[in-house]
């Protein structure tokens, strides 16, 4: 193989697809990235075996081949050559990767690219197709929700549900759940539902570039897999196999308190009272105030007994009765962050039912957190 491609884009994307590379593995080969030529690129891969990144940039092939070499030590090496034109030649008697940059020359010893996983092939044809940035949206609204908790592997991905005219993305952890719908441009080839690993959503969501492109999601029939199809990037994961908790029992049908409030506003207390609460349990009480002569009112109040007490107040439009419920202001301030509409409604019964959130004018998207005991 001999290769010349451009030092910025062989450093773009190694950093894409490092993130697959298994760090502790017994087979060696998955501590390494792939690098193979394919039809006038040179194409880049890594895979832990459930999931699996490839990128393929611009180069100038002089000579067919491929090989694999240590993802982190090429990485190292090219994130410190000069911005120049990095030449690229395998000798496939040793296995060894030459790297030439400027005055620089590096060799690396390497293992045959016959002993790395092959990728599932594709048809983006087969596939359902989205805006990217529609879909990265999608994932940054749903994939925090999902649970880190190793135990309870089918919380630790998102449920994906494609019907004909739309797609739905949920998450929970068992103390919030969130709920985010798009419709689709075009009508899907069949409708399915499955469990992606929120793990790789989040890797698809940072390789995916903003922008008017597309993405195409396929699933090929009895192989348990999902691969994402975008410009010069495609990402494969293994799906979870089990049942997804019925959400929608969950979520509650009425409210009696309709709360609306600026997002940057509630935002900012809630990060305020954030900074008193992480030294104790995370709670912070929300205090929804109706009044007759003047506005209603949101207090946003923390209290520990080793850091202190923290008081907010901002304005808000209150329906209903008034209401005092305590929150965890962690779970609070990232679905806040997450919003992406000026105001937004806040929606509850009593100090014991779940509360709501959603954006003003876009009921596409839904966050409901459990509430905590109020002491």
């Amino acid at each position: 193989m001999k290769v010349s491609v451009s030092q910025q884009q062989l450093a773009h994307g190694l950093s894409m697809v490092s993130r697959a590379v298994s760090p502790r593995s017994t087979l060696p080969v998955l501590g390494n990235v792939l690098l193979a030529t394919d039809e006038g690129r040179l194409r880049l891969a890594a895979t832990n075996l459930e999931l699996g990144i490839s990128c393929w940039i611009g180069a100038q092939v002089g000579e067919e081949g491929s090989i694999t070499v240590p993802a982190r030590l090429l990485s190292d090496l090219v994130n410190n050559l000069p911005s120049d034109t990095v030449h690229l030649n395998v000798n496939m008697s040793t296995f060894t990767l030459k790297v030439r940059c400027g005055t620089s020359s590096t060799e690396i010893k390497g293992i045959d690219a016959q002993e790395f996983p092959p990728m599932p092939a594709s048809d983006p044809k087969e596939g359902i197709h989205m805006k990217v940035g529609d879909f990265k949206e999608m994932i940054q609204q749903v994939a925090f929700a999902a649970s880190s908790d190793e135990a309870r592997p089918v919380l630790q991905g998102v449920q994906t549900t494609v019907s004909s005219s739309a797609i739905t993305l949920a998450a929970t952890d068992g103390f919030r759940i969130s709920v985010r719908k798009t419709e689709l441009p075009e009508p899907a080839p069949r409708q399915f539902s499955m469990i992606i690993p929120a793990r790789a959503l989040n890797e698809l969501a940072r390789v995916a570039q903003d922008g008017e492109g597309t993405v195409s999601l396929i699933t090929p029939p009895g192989r348990g897999q999902v691969i994402f199809n975008l410009e010069h990037v495609e990402v494969v994961s293994q799906l979870i196999d089990g049942n997804f908790p019925d959400y929608k029992v969950i979520l509650p049908r009425n409210f009696k308190t309709h709360t609306i409030v600026s997002t940057a506003a509630f935002l900012k207390a809630c990060k305020q009272a954030e900074i008193i609460a992480r030294n104790g349990n995370n709670v912070v009480r929300l205090n929804l105030q109706k009044y007759d002569d003047r506005p209603g009112e949101i207090e946003v109040s923390a209290q520990t007994e080793e850091t202190g007490s923290s008081e907010n107040k901002i304005d808000a439009n209150v329906e209903g009765p008034g209401l005092v419920v305590a929150l965890n202001v962690k779970y609070l301030r990232e679905v806040l962050e997450v919003v992406k509409t000026p105001n937004l409604v806040l929606e509850s019964n009593d100090n014991k039912s779940p509360v709501q959130i959603q954006c003003v004018g876009d009921e596409n998207f839904q966050h409901v957190i459990m509430p905590m005991h109020l002491g």
